[in-house]
């Protein structure tokens, strides 16, 4: 299948890494995934939710389309957030949950901020691209000032695939490939092949069984592939 941007099937997008972005926050990391850009920041604070132990500490994140971060400008949601926006949180806030011991934070809030500045398809790839890169950069200012004695987050990285019929399964989806997929998939997942989560579906059909192992199959090959090329950023 012929893509607009000359790139095979499973060719991902030119990936940057830009880590230490923001001056003042904990860590940070501009992520450009082909057109698509994201800056993301993380933040600890003191205190935790009503909900957690004392002893343990808690992760939540956020996420926004700046207003010009797609072709026609978009409000800000000040009031109430979107179905769309509300789910993407939610997505990352389990994703990083998953991944990052808090036990190891007691007391303490880390909130991750991922702000869209331009979407071309897979801001939620490039949200957690970054969250990682931008959280591993805080937790490793910890552990060098002795604040942390023991590495608590797990290596993972997130990859978007889709079908369009038969077996035809492109991977790192543009906005337009997104929009005429007929089902589309992130993987999110360690280093080691351990599945953090799955999200998508068939866009108004359903997905036979053996291409959706198989577009499991190909993100979870991908993974290694993609921590790496975050780590050469960190390095």
């Amino acid at each position: 299948m012929n893509r607009k941007d000359g790139r095979a099937p499973l060719e991902m997008r030119p990936l940057s890494i830009h880590t230490g972005y923001n001056l003042y926050a904990e860590g940070s990391a501009l992520v450009e995934l082909g057109h698509t850009k994201v800056l993301v920041t993380v933040s600890l604070t003191d205190g935790v939710p009503r909900h957690v132990r004392p002893r343990e500490g808690w992760l939540m994140t956020e996420y926004n389309l700046l207003p010009r971060s797609t072709k026609e400008r978009k409000e800000r949601e000040r009031q109430k957030l979107s179905g769309r926006t509300a789910e993407i949180q939610r997505f990352m806030g389990r994703a990083f949950r998953a991944v990052l011991d808090l036990s190891s934070l007691p007391g303490k809030t880390v909130v991750i901020d991922a702000d869209v500045l331009q979407a071309d398809g897979g801001t939620r790839v490039a949200s957690l691209i970054g969250g990682y890169a931008a959280l591993h950069q805080a937790l490793d200012k910890m552990v060098r000032s002795g604040a942390l004695d023991e590495w608590p987050l797990q290596e993972f990285a997130a990859i978007s695939l889709g079908w369009f019929g038969e077996e035809r399964i492109l991977l790192d989806l543009t906005h337009v490939e997104d929009e005429n997929a007929w089902a589309d998939l992130t993987v999110v997942a360690t280093q080691g092949g351990e599945v953090i989560e799955v999200h998508g579906g068939g866009e108004g059909r359903a997905v036979p069984q053996p291409v959706y192992k198989q577009m499991l199959e190909t993100g979870l090959g991908f993974i290694p592939e993609l921590v790496r090329r975050i780590h050469q950023a960190l390095s």
